[in-house]
């Protein structure tokens, strides 16, 4: 089991370094992508954004555009379509060859991920939590093979 993502297994975490392309605009991590979603406005999405450069804001950290997540107007679909979403965006940057293949060289361990910060609905604290970052993640690694 892979309880951590952290250290060797760093790169599984939405704040690791990773940039894609998702509905039009590039992203230098996961976190600033799904971030981004909640939102279905263009102009605030530019705020997570690696374009966001291009008209003067500042370029966010991973955990800058977690906090700035918690402050714009949600889309009212939000709860029914945040799963789908992370799903999407994981693909994206798993299909890149250098995450495809550290994703793949978990091999068939379990992937859960372990936190401090009580995030019970993407992973577990405190051995409580529904970890669907890591079941999206076992998911997605089910295909590469």
């Amino acid at each position: 089991m892979i309880d951590s993502f952290s250290g060797e297994y760093r790169f599984l975490s939405n704040f690791y370094p990773c940039t894609i392309k998702y509905e039009g605009l590039t992203y230098p991590t996961i976190e600033h992508a799904y971030q981004a979603a909640k939102t279905t406005d263009i102009a605030q999405r530019k705020a997570f954004a690696l374009e966001g450069r291009e008209i003067g804001l500042p370029t966010l950290s991973a955990g800058g555009a977690k906090k700035l997540g918690r402050k714009i107007p949600i889309r009212a679909d939000w709860e029914e379509v945040k799963l789908d979403i992370m799903e999407d965006i994981l693909k994206l940057k798993f299909s890149q060859r250098y995450f495809r293949q550290l994703l793949r060289d978990t091999q068939d361990k379990e992937l859960v991920e372990g936190n401090l910060w009580h995030d019970v609905y993407w992973g577990v604290c405190n051995g409580i939590g529904q970890n669907q970052l890591g079941q999206l993640l076992m998911k997605i690694r089910s295909k590469l093979f």
